[in-house]
């Protein structure tokens, strides 16, 4: 087990941290009803904290910051020696939650996605997974959340008798989501982007090899080019960029730097 605490990677405390530590940490606080907020984040997730203070101020309050992307991982390795084995992939976190609440008798709820989505999602971990107990699950509306539906929201969740709570509303909106409602429900929030359409069976995973070696955004992008192109074409040469100065010290971005968002429009 390795946890060793979190590291700036450009400005975002990332945590050094591997599947069976951060599986450890949510069941735990599932089982005592502890509020608790975890993200994976692959380069794309660290950027958006990059380019904008206010995410990057949520971001530093999460508990967990996993490194989901094989990049993360190495700028942890070389910046700050941390010797991790292997990142912390969002959808493979998923099934070790899911695996460990199915045997510690914690119930899950999903939120996020399209209702056809959430259904294929719930079916397939139900038959990996025949002792897990799905509470509850919400579609998304899309939209911007008024105060009113974000408390209801809130009290669906925590009413439901879940101890867990997974959220697939892609980066960076549902790490603004986990953010705002992480002491409203009382219960660990899960943000885990794809991993909704990977397990729905409605989006192909890269193979091994690729994401191994660290290639899973060029899959992607061979799969949704229109959507994705630009925004691998720019962050992940930013990313490169800016963690040579960072590994040269000529690019100091303290992770308490943050500007903490006044107002919040919560997307649901």
């Amino acid at each position: 087990m390795i946890d060793l605490g979190k590291y700036n990677v450009l400005g975002i405390n990332v945590s050094a941290i591997d599947y069976e530590a951060a599986v450890k940490q949510v069941i735990e606080a599932g089982q005592q009803h502890r509020p608790l907020a975890v993200t994976a984040l692959a380069v794309h997730g660290v950027m958006t904290g990059v380019g904008d203070k206010e995410h990057q101020y949520r971001l530093n309050q999460f508990d967990l910051v996993c490194p989901d992307g094989q990049p993360v991982r190495w700028a942890l390795n070389g910046l700050h020696q941390c010797g991790l084995p292997d990142r912390v992939y969002g959808p493979t976190l998923t099934l070790k939650i899911c695996e460990a609440a199915a045997e510690a008798g914690v119930s899950i709820f999903l939120f996020g996605a399209t209702q056809e989505m959430l259904d294929g999602f719930a079916k397939n971990l139900c038959t990996k997974f025949p002792k897990l107990q799905i509470a509850g699950k919400r579609a998304s509306k899309f939209r911007n959340l008024s105060v009113a539906e974000r408390d209801e929201l809130a009290a669906e969740i925590r009413d439901s008798g879940a101890g867990i709570c997974f959220v697939g509303l892609g980066c960076p909106r549902q790490e603004v989501f986990a953010y705002e409602m992480r002491d409203r429900v009382n219960m660990p929030l899960i943000a885990v982007g794809a991993a909704f359409a990977f397990h729905a069976g409605a989006l192909a995973q890269a193979p091994p090899w690729m994401q191994r070696n660290g290639l899973e955004w060029l899959f992607r992008v061979t799969r949704e080019p229109k959507r994705l192109w630009k925004r691998y074409a720019t962050t992940n040469p930013a990313f490169v960029s800016l963690l040579t100065l960072q590994k040269l010290r000529l690019y100091v971005r303290r992770s308490d730097a943050g500007v903490k968002p006044e107002n919040e429009v919560l997307f649901g």
